[in-house]
């Protein structure tokens, strides 16, 4: 009973400090960490006033030393929903988030804001206007910045448009260059899984040929035949995999491989036109190339034809028999909230 007693107490106060971690707002400038001004502080707020009088949106800076075991998506989450930034059914508001020594910060937006403010929008903002401020320690700078583009943007809709064209210009050419890279990539893959299957497959062929002319046993070319499909079908996942890659990334349709794999049989009957077409490859070379005698031997192998067709590394020829091997005012919250929309980022 003591056990349980002392796991409730520390159970209600965990959750009584979780309630509690999160700063009461006061004013539109949180500067917990000590970065600003005093000046710098009573500008910012200021100009934030003004922002809500004018538009009702709400946008707030908070800055703290250090996070704790917290991340800072789940601390700007808590602390933007606690303090209802933003107005009730608008949820017009924003949450700049900057902890100093995590070297991390956050733009939270409220969901009435966020067709606006998209994750894009604020994530460019932190990545191109923030960060590298911060890595200067110009710390002021950054925030301020920050926000001017933010009040412009929710006041200017053209200069918003404008800017999520450059953003979307920038992700057509990373596109463009990612596709590049992959193309080569999984042209390379698909390249060594060609050059393997190819060899492996005159290999089946000529076992193949070596049966019909009766100088290669049924029994031990059976056994040839099931080695060598380990390496024609080694080389053709490198063939195939790299396509499945590439189909699922440029198409929305990201179970294709999995269906396939989910009906075994299908793979079982790829196995008939695979050594068929091996078998009548080989038996129009041994009747139009060769001219040899069609001739079946179960057991027996002609020694000499397996020495100078089959090297003892394995490898076959599909033609002569030779081998081979490949290498101011206070602030008050409307009563607004974020589901977690906006960008982080860290220096």
């Amino acid at each position: 009973m003591l056990k349980k007693t002392i796991f409730l107490f520390l159970l209600v106060t965990f959750y009584t400090n979780a309630q509690e971690q999160y700063y009461e707002l006061r004013d539109f400038v949180t500067d917990s960490a000590d970065i600003f001004t005093a000046s710098q502080t009573a500008d910012l707020n200021q100009r934030l006033v003004a922002f809500e009088e004018n538009t009702t949106n709400q946008l707030v800076i908070v800055t703290i030393e250090e996070l704790g075991f917290d991340t800072i998506e789940s601390y700007a989450n808590g602390l933007f929903n606690q303090n209802k930034i933003g107005q009730e059914g608008k949820d017009n508001g924003l949450l700049i988030l900057f902890s100093e020594l995590d070297r991390e910060v956050r733009i939270e937006v409220g969901y009435g804001l966020e067709p606006y403010i998209t994750d894009a929008v604020a994530s460019r903002i932190i990545r191109n206007t923030m960060i590298p401020k911060f890595k200067e320690e110009a710390y002021f700078d950054g925030v301020d910045e920050a926000t001017d583009q933010l009040i412009a943007f929710l006041n200017n809709p053209e200069a918003l448009d404008e800017f999520k064209q450059e953003i979307e210009d920038k992700k057509g050419k990373e596109r463009l260059y990612m596709n590049i890279f992959l193309g080569v990539f999984l042209s390379i893959f698909i390249g060594v899984g060609g050059f393997f299957f190819l060899k492996s497959y005159r290999n089946i062929i000529e076992v193949f040929r070596g049966i019909f002319m009766g100088k290669l046993g049924v029994l031990p070319g059976v056994f040839m035949l099931l080695g060598g499909s380990i390496s024609t079908i080694f080389g053709m996942v490198f063939m195939v995999v790299p396509l499945f890659v590439g189909y699922s990334i440029y198409t929305s349709d990201q179970d294709l491989a999995m269906r396939i794999f989910d009906h075994p049989k299908v793979l079982l009957w790829l196995l008939l036109p695979f050594f068929s077409i091996a078998a009548i490859i080989a038996f129009f070379k041994l009747k139009l190339s060769d001219n040899e005698d069609f001739s079946i031997a179960w057991l027996k192998n002609d020694k000499t034809y397996y020495r100078k067709t089959f090297s003892s590394s394995g490898s076959h020829s599909f033609g002569s028999g030779s081998s081979s091997s490949g290498g101011g005012s206070s602030f008050s919250g409307g009563g607004g909230s974020s589901g977690g929309g906006g960008a982080s980022g860290s220096w």
